[in-house]
């Protein structure tokens, strides 16, 4: 019976401390003394200790317990920390940032200390002369690959990382007891951002088509004359291949095209070095993050089967713009201190967006595009409209979505699979979450499919429809407390109708299968 009322104490879910603390010993007594519970203090977040107990390992609630014992905390002194592992373009530029601004919004006291090249340190304290500490934030500047290891290992709490976990990540992170790393949960997209090719600006070329990027980034195509310049040798530029931004070039850029990364590039390991390197040399070309291109020239992606893109803010949204590269952390399945999840809240705030966007990367922040800006899409449309494509079809599709506005949140799938990517995993929960609190009550949304052009149109159709009705399910499913009789959802597709890229890449095919949402 004791057993039984030890337990009910306890929170059956995962939690933990910030950061490792040594096995103490400690007697957790309720305040009527009815209860006891003792065991090795293994973690204590400034509101629940974690405890092993001849019960396992247990979470109880520090508001119903007195402690005794030499592993007690200080309850009056505890500081909430926390490590950060991984990219360095997180850790150094947009997490500082973030935290400025929770800091202001909250009414902390940030300070900044020394830092080297490979950690930072940032502090909360609260407002007065004692200027206690609050809260505090370290930073190991290491790559994608050492932050998620940190964490699998416990060496981190939390990973900054410019891909997703990978297969054998995923496993190690379950057998630890660190969670499903593709749950929403576990996984927060903090920004987007995206691959860019640049030259220097003494250079001629403006644009090129996928194709040519995929060639050029294979070795395939190594003379500029190729792309019908004067003839010169291609110096090839790209992030090393053991950071986070050089496997977001293989993983984005090589492998959909099943393509390998060639040995004669020369390979950089920050974008400053990157950039300054291309701008120095007129034969060079690089592919380097947005945020970091620095003085070098962004060459816009075409085809003749769609019109230039660039990585503005709305086509990185939208993904309409092929090469995106959101930047991730992922937490563990454990329970952080409070100011910590406070802050990890904080960065879906809007006012958090606006500094994710003043910090050179692109927010989540749904944009409405209105019909005036669309007319390059509709006019593309009617001009690679496919044999099977009627004007009735294309008549219907202007007539369905001519009063309506898109949003920015749009949904893509992985490479050869009907998988959500990424971003629009992330997109699913934010547009529930809008939904949740009535920001579309008494409007109307429209999911709408769109295919790529490989195979008949009446199945490419049909494809796209039950992607539609596939994301509008996951949107409904999630928005749990929604009040969907406000809102109008209608769900319809047009296949092939809306090309934005040409189809003779797998880049270009992945551009093209698509769910759209258009609202009233």
């Amino acid at each position: 019976m004791a057993g039984l009322r030890a337990a009910s104490l306890a929170a059956l879910f995962m939690a933990v401390c910030a950061g490792p603390v040594a096995a103490q010993d400690v007697l957790l007594r309720s305040h009527d003394g009815t209860v006891a519970i003792e065991g090795d203090l293994l973690g204590f977040d400034g509101e629940f200790y974690r405890v092993q107990t001849v019960y396992g390992e247990l979470t109880i609630d520090g508001s119903g317990v007195t402690c005794e014992g030499p592993g007690c905390p200080d309850l009056e002194a505890f500081v909430a920390r926390a490590v950060f592992s991984g990219a360095p373009i997180i850790g150094q530029v947009l997490l500082p940032s973030l935290l400025e601004a929770f800091a202001i919004r909250d009414g902390y006291v940030l300070r900044r200390h020394d830092a080297d090249g490979d950690s930072a340190r940032l502090t909360l304290h609260a407002r007065g002369e004692d200027a206690t500490l609050l809260g505090d934030f370290r930073f190991r500047l290491t790559t994608s690959d050492e932050g998620l290891a940190d964490l699998l290992a416990g060496e981190a709490d939390i990973a900054m990382s410019l891909r997703e976990a990978r297969g054998e990540e995923l496993d190690r992170a379950r057998e630890a007891g660190l969670g499903d790393f593709t749950a929403p949960a576990r996984m927060r997209v903090l920004a987007l951002d995206a691959l860019v090719p640049v030259v220097a600006p003494a250079n001629p070329v403006q644009s090129l088509s996928l194709r040519d990027l995929s060639r050029i980034l294979s070795g395939e195509t190594t003379n500029w004359a190729a792309l019908g310049v004067p003839d010169a040798p291609i110096d090839l530029h790209l992030w090393a291949p053991d950071t986070g931004i050089g496997q977001a070039t293989a993983d984005q850029a090589m492998l959909p095209e099943g393509r390998d990364l060639p040995d004669r590039m020369i390979p950089h390991r920050d974008g400053a070095t990157l950039a300054r390197a291309v701008v120095a040399n007129p034969f060079a070309f690089g592919l380097t993050p947005r945020s970091e291109q620095g003085e070098a020239w962004e060459l816009a992606l075409t085809g003749p089967c769609g019109f230039a893109l660039r990585a503005d803010r709305r086509t990185v949204k939208t993904e309409d713009y092929p090469l995106t590269a959101p930047l991730l952390l992922y937490l563990p399945a454990r329970r952080m201190p409070k100011i910590i999840r406070d802050f990890i809240a904080y960065v879906d705030d809007p006012s958090a967006q606006l500094v994710i966007r003043r910090a050179g990367f692109v927010d989540q922040a749904p944009e409405e595009i209105g019909i005036a800006r669309q007319g390059d899409r509709f006019a593309n449309a009617i001009a690679m409209a496919g044999e099977e494509t009627g004007l009735d079809e294309l008549k219907r599709m202007v007539g369905l979505l001519a009063p309506l506005r898109r949003l920015t949140t749009s949904f893509r799938f992985e490479a050869g699979s009907a998988r959500l990517d990424v971003q629009s995993r992330s997109n699913v929960e934010r547009l529930a979450d809008a939904l949740q609190l009535g920001l579309y009550d008494n409007r109307r949304l429209v999911f709408v499919g769109f295919s790529d052009s490989e195979g008949p149109a009446a199945a490419n159709r049909e494809i796209a429809l039950r992607r539609a009705k596939a994301v509008r399910d996951a949107v409904v499913a999630m928005a749990e407390t929604a009040r969907l009789d406000r809102v109008d959802i209608a769900v319809d597709a047009f296949g092939e109708a809306m090309p934005m890229a040409c189809d003779d890449t797998a880049w270009g095919r992945r551009v093209n299968r698509r769910v759209e949402v258009w609202v009233r």
